[in-house]
Order: structure tokens, then sequence, then C-alpha cells
């Protein structure tokens, strides 16, 4: 916003007069605010300036930045300065406020201040005041340092100016700085506790923040509620919710403040059964619920991936009247990414158009983290369409990185989208988020391992300047899944070369590459040795990790007895892993003991009773095969139909086995039928093992032909330029004859094959596969590192997510996620 200046200043009355004490005898204008603002602007537009006038425009500024409305705000200081009004020490206090609440509206503030200094209120002590607070809400902590060196000098500091720079500092994540402008401030106020405590909290400060609290008892103001509250939101944010919930409890008056604090301290620490707890007492009590309250709740049913909780509590608070805010809709949208509920997330999509998004007077930051978080949500409920859509609508000024890492999502998301990444890449290269270059380089390194090419994830990483916990952990994640675990092994060297050290996180992506590589021993010794030399203790997917490793070289009694000798009780994850191998070593008779245990745990899942069905057809067991499928019938389960994608010139094409719908269907048919003849001259033989239904020998081969990621391949050679490679996404394990014949013909076709199914990634190239022959297991769980967001700066809630937070902003948290089929 350019603003009118040079202003000649009209001479104050009484420039050191505090800002909200109004002049006396105003005349009466009949403006009757603030029922009619509006009306009162049309009269002030048609009124000569004068000083005995300008408490109206003061007031018309006031109201607006109380209706939370700061842009309009700034507009009314534009519009009278434009009607020839000169502002008094009166005015500028509520337009710093307004350029503050703004926050990226540095340039306005450096605007202001030249009005300030201009019109001669620079040692004004209120006007100063408010200064060091704008360019500490602005982020510009050199100049609010200057303005309040330059009232020191000048000797007209006051409490309100040390607690401003203690704010800050806080604010702006330099809690060390906050503290020591606190032991320098001389005397200590209520406020000054306030502003001290948040600093140590966002530092995890906790021994610090027990040296206030002990002043404030000493002093006894720890009996101001606004101290109380701070002292439990510090001791909350440390994660020291025990020490929380004594001061709570020994709290005589407790406001909404307090409640919140504890019901968003359980919320973010895991503790979501005691927030709820508080919640309901909330409930029961008639304590006024507000968008804290609500959203703390939300958030947390979020964090647990029930989304659609998260959406009952939030038709509790629109029928209590409760406006919800950015912080909750992104929570609720992240709910819905969670459970794949795609129909609800587009009620709040039309509910964020009609109530929050591009308002008059909003706030663009908060509409691009709505924005950003319905991309996200879109993506994950797999309609990467809309998602690519509503990135589009975002103008290319406005985007920020996280709007460009959630793309980065959509592009692992799916193997064809590898191209919208390689843009993506381009785009960072070219605008340098020099502030977030190394969150987006992870992301980078992830994103390229997804889509199948390890190699350029490596360059970006070899080209990283700094890197961090995330960037060696998703490298070596990455050449776990497309088997290369030697290079895996040699990552997690250098990674403790660089000083860093290895957790549990790490420990689970060192297993999952030696487990498909083929690495057994060197497995073994690093589990038998993280607890001893790493002090990592094991945990329930390390063992699934150790069962997986053993079930693949066919040690399945070593496995079993790893599972009886585990100090914790076996999750339904190890039980099917081990079921897994039972599957791919036709052990029949531990595959009936281990799926009997899994019913024990009441862990029902189509991949149990498909694994099962498999097993007893492989046996030739027809009728265990009938009574299971009955079984799931019965109880409702349906088999995963298996599904396949491939990228080629004429875009994605997907295939269902026996799939005839494509246009090339034809052709399809015929080029795999011809691909098969020439691949028998070689030695293929169809594994007929793999065609689970009681027919002969020859039905059972046609069968084979017809499954969907030959289909896939058949379209991709149809369709692909000579030489380029060829990738191909199935959302289940790849069928075991698809594999012995995408071996086959890697040998004459000019393509190198790349295929990605539920577990890992298979480099098909001149008849020989990156697996080397670890492919056979049944999907059993994915590795996944995925990049956290997390409120860091305001005492709000906050959601972790896969990929985004409430606050949108990029953190360095890491996010392992282990399911079952």
């Amino acid at each position: 916003m350019q603003v009118p200046h040079p202003i000649q200043p009209s001479p104050p009355t009484n420039p050191h007069k505090r800002p909200h004490s109004q002049p006396h005898h105003q005349p009466h204008l009949h403006l009757h605010f603030p029922q009619l603002p509006h009306h009162a602007l049309q009269i002030l537009t048609h009124l000569s300036p004068s000083p005995s006038l300008l408490f109206w425009w003061n007031r018309l500024i006031r109201t607006a930045l109380r209706d939370a409305a700061p842009r309009k705000a700034l507009n009314l200081y534009k519009q009278m300065l434009c009607l020839g009004w000169n502002p008094d020490h009166y005015t500028y206090p509520f337009v710093l406020k307004a350029s503050g609440e703004l926050s990226t509206s540095s340039c306005v503030g450096f605007s202001l201040h030249s009005h300030v200094c201009v019109n001669g209120y620079e040692s004004n002590v209120f006007v100063s005041n408010a200064l060091v607070a704008m360019y500490g809400k602005c982020g510009v902590l050199g100049d609010a340092r200057k303005v309040f060196d330059e009232m020191s000098q000048r000797g007209v500091c006051d409490g309100v100016s040390w607690n401003s720079i203690v704010s800050a500092y806080a604010r702006n994540g330099e809690p060390g700085a906050a503290l020591g402008m606190f032991v320098l401030g001389g005397e200590v106020d209520a406020v000054s506790l306030v502003n001290v405590l948040p600093a140590c909290a966002s530092v995890g400060a906790w021994r610090g923040g027990k040296e206030v609290h002990g002043y404030a008892l000493r002093s006894g103001l720890v009996e101001d509620v606004y101290v109380g509250n701070a002292v439990v939101d510090m001791y909350a944010k440390c994660g020291m919710m025990g020490e929380a919930k004594k001061v709570f409890e020994g709290m005589e008056v407790k406001d909404l403040v307090t409640w919140n604090a504890m019901v968003t301290g359980f919320s973010q620490s895991g503790e979501f059964d005691d927030a709820l707890v508080l919640f309901e007492k909330m409930w029961e009590n008639e304590i006024e619920l507000n968008v804290v309250t609500w959203s703390a709740v939300i958030s947390g049913y979020a964090q647990r991936g029930l989304g659609f909780e998260a959406m009952d509590i939030f038709r509790k608070m629109i029928l209590s009247r409760s406006a919800p805010n950015v912080v909750t809709l992104v929570s609720l949208l992240s709910g819905c990414a969670a459970v794949g509920a795609l129909i609800q997330g587009r009620e709040i999509h039309g509910y964020a158009i009609k109530h929050m998004l591009n308002r008059p007077y909003g706030d663009l930051g908060e509409d691009i983290k709505v924005q950003n978080a319905l991309i996200d949500m879109y993506a994950k409920c797999k309609s990467f369409d809309m998602a690519h859509s509503l990135f589009n609508l975002v103008l290319p000024e406005e985007r920020d990185v996280v709007t460009w890492t959630v793309m980065i999502g959509v592009a692992c998301a799916r193997l064809s989208a590898l191209r919208f990444g390689k843009q993506i890449h381009a785009y960072v290269i070219r605008n340098r988020f020099e502030s977030a270059m190394l969150f987006v380089a992870n992301c980078l390194i992830d994103m390229y391992s997804k889509c199948g090419d390890v190699d350029t994830a490596r360059n970006v990483f070899n080209l990283m300047v700094q890197k961090n916990f995330i960037s060696w952990t998703s490298l070596m994640t990455g050449y776990g899944m497309h088997g290369r675990g030697e290079e895996a092994l040699q990552i997690f060297d250098r990674m403790q070369e660089a000083g860093f050290v290895p957790d549990g996180v790490t420990f689970v992506v060192v297993l999952y590459a030696c487990s498909h590589s083929g690495m057994v021993d060197r497995g073994i010794k690093y589990f038998q040795t993280m607890q001893r030399e790493y002090g990592v203790i094991q945990g329930a997917e390390h063992y699934a990790c150790m069962v997986d490793l053993l079930g693949r070289a066919g040690r399945l009694n070593e496995a079993l007895d790893l599972i009886k000798g585990m100090p914790i009780e076996p999750s339904p994850i190890v039980w099917f892993t081990l079921l897994s191998a039972c599957r791919t070593h036709g052990n029949v008779e531990l595959g009936e003991y281990v799926a009997g245990r899994l019913l024990d745990l009441e862990s029902q899942n189509d991949g149990s009773y498909t694994l099962l069905s498999n097993m007893y057809a492989n046996a030739g067991r027809w009728k265990d095969v009938a009574r299971v499928r009955s079984l799931m019938r019965s109880t409702g389960i349906r088999k995963r139909p298996g599904c396949s994608w491939v990228q080629a010139k004429k875009g994605t094409a997907s295939f269902f086995v026996g799939d005839r719908s494509n246009p090339q269907s034809q052709e399809i048919y015929e080029l795999l039928a011809d691909l098969i003849q020439r691949i028998k001259v070689l030695g293929y033989v169809p594994e007929t093992s793999f065609a689970l239904h009681d027919v002969d020998d020859e039905e059972k081969g046609d069968l084979l032909s017809e499954h969907s990621e030959k289909l896939a391949l058949a379209y991709g050679i149809l369709n692909s330029a000579p030489g380029t490679p060829i990738r191909i996404t199935k959302n289940l394990r790849v069928c075991g004859d698809c594999h012995s014949a995408f071996t086959f013909i890697s040998q004459i076709v000019d393509h190198e094959i790349i295929l990605r199914d539920s577990s890992r990634f298979h480099h098909f190239k001149k008849g020989s596969c990156s697996c080397r022959g670890y492919w056979t297991r049944q999907h059993v769980f994915d590795l996944d590192i995925d990049f956290s967001f997390k409120l860091c700066k305001t005492a709000s809630t906050c959601s972790q997510s896969t990929v985004l937070c409430a606050c949108g902003e990029p953190s360095s948290t890491v996010v392992l996620i282990v399911t079952s089929a």
C-alpha cells in the first residue's frame, strides 16, 4: 500500500498522553458507534478536516481492529490521509497494530514509521512502543531493537517498552535474547512474565521456565490468572503435563484460556484421552467453549487418523455457533485426508469458499494455508486433477514453499507424476527458496525415490549444502525400496560419520533395506546391536522387519521363536508378516496357527484372508479355499481388486485383470500374445501356481496372461518411444508369474521396465531384476518417510498430519508410517 507523504503534522495538544484516553467535549455528530460505522464514514468524508473531529477517524480505525479487520483499518488510514486529515498520536498506535496484525506487511510498517518521524511523534513513548511491537510481529527484529535502543537513549522507556522487545524476540524464535532482555529489564510485572514464559516454551527451556515460575510464586504474581495461564502453557509445551496439571489444579481462578491450555497440551502431547476428559468436563459444567477448544479436539482426532470423529466434533461446533478459524479447517481437512473422506472434504471446501477464502479484508496468509490443506486433502483422497486445478488457481507470487511441497507430495503419490515433479524441481531451482531449501530438497529426494528415479534423488542429496537427519533417512529409504541395500548401508555409515545419531526410525530403514536385499546376517547383527550400542529399544516395527527378513530366507521357525520371545505384545503387523512368509514357503500348518492368532487379535482385513486362501489354493485344498471365501462374504470383507497404472505419451492408463475397456484392447492382447510366444522360446514357463483357481493348467495360463500388470506393459510398449523407460504402478504385490515374464520380456524390448508394487520397486533390464529374486512376499507393510508441519509460534492447537499441519509452517519432524495391507 502506497501512503501519500510527506504530511504536514498538526501540533499535538499533549503528545505524551495515553492513546486510549479520549478528548473532552467532542461534538455530538450522532454517528452511533459501533452500530453504523459505514454511516459515520460517509459523514466524515463530507466534513472539512479538523483536529477536534479527528477522534471519530481514530474511533473508526479502532472499531475495524476490534472486528479483526486490520486491512480495513489501514484502508481507513489511507482514506483519511487522502481527504487531507492529519493523524495524531492516538492514530498511530492503532494503525501500527493493524500493520503488525497482518505480519507480512513490513513495507507498510516502514512507510508508517516514516510518517511517524515526519509528523514528529518518534519521541512519544506510546507510539514508539507500538513501533517496537509492530516490527516484532512483522519479524523485523533489527528495526525493533533499533527503535528500542533509541527510546533508551532518550530515556523514555517504560515497562511496556521492555515487555514489547522481550515479546518481539520470543515471537521470532530468539528465546535466548528474550530471556536476556527479561533479565536486564529491571522491574518485573505480570506482563513481563507473560511475555518471557512463551520464550522458555518455544525452545523447551523448562529449567528457565521453572525459575520464572518460582519468581512468580515468591512475588505473588502467580495469583494473576494471565501469569497462571502462561505457566500452564509453558509446562504443556515443554511436554511436562504432570507439572501443568499441578499448576492448573492449584489455580483458584480459571478462565477459558486456562482450560484451553490444558486441553491443547494434552492433545499435542499425545495424551488425547485426557484431553477428551477435560473437554467433556467443560461441556458438562457449561464452560464456554471457543474456537481454540474445538480446534484442539478436532486436531487430536485428526492426529490419530480419526477423521470421521473429527467431523462429528466440527458439526457440534457449528451448532454451538462457534465460528471456525484457519486452524480448525486445516485440522479438519487433515482428518478427511487421513480417512479418504472426499465427499466430506468437498463440503469443507464449500464452507471455506463461503466463509473464509478471498474475504475483502481477509488475511492472505490464512488463505494460502487453507488452499494448501485443500490441495493436500484432494491429493490424499486420490482426486489428483482437483489438487492440480487448485494449485493452478493460486497465483504464482502467492505460492509458498508449503504449496510446492504439497504438490511434490502429489507427485510422490503416483508414479506417473514424475514429469510434474521435475517441473516443480525446475521451479525451485529458478526461484531459490533459500529459507526453506533444506526442507524442499528433502521432499525432492523423497519424490524422486518414490517415482522410481533414486539416482536423481542421490544427485539432489549430493548438491545439498546443508543436510539434516531427514536428508540421510530419506535417501536410505529410497535405496532400500529399490533393493539397493549395500548403498543404503553405506549412507547409514556416512550419516554416523557426519555426526548424526541413529534412532528407531533409522533402524527400521536399515532392517527394511537388509530384508529387501537378502542381507540376512547383517540385518540380524544390526537388530542385536541397536540397543546395546545405540540405546535404541526394539519396537513392534523392528520385530516386523526381522520376521520379514527371516521369513524371506525360509527360516520360519526362527521367526516364530523371535515373536514368542518379544518383550512386548506382538502386534497384528508382526503376525501378518509371518503369515506372508508361510504363504510364500507353503507352510500351511504354521500359516493356520498364525491366522488363528490374527483372528484372536480381531485383526480382520482382506490381506489376512487372501493370504490364507492363496496358501490353501497352492496346496490344492479347494474346499478350504471355498470356506475362507465364504467367511469373507459373511463378514463383509472384500478382496481389493488388483489394478495397474502406466504412463505413456497419450497419458495415464489403468487396467484391471482381464480388462478390455481400453480403445486399444485388441492391439494390447495381440502384442501380449506375441510377447508370450517369443519369451517361451527363451525358456519362460507360465507359473500356474499363481493362477489360484480350480481349473486345468492351460486355462490357468490364459488367466495369467490377463493380469493387470501385463496389460499395462503391453500398453506402455505400444505408446512409448523406443528406449524410454516404461513406468508401471500396481496397488498390490506383483504376481510371481508376471515378475518372471517381465524378466524375460526385458531381454527382447528396447525399454527398461520400472514396476512399483505395494512393497518396493523392480527395475527390469536386459533379463534381470534389481530385486535379485527377493520379490516373493505378499504386501506386509509399507515403509514411508513423510514430512510433517507443526505449529511453532502460536498458542493454538496443532495437527501433525502426514504432510500438512494447522499452521502450515515447515519443520524437521519425521513421521514413520508402517501399515498393514
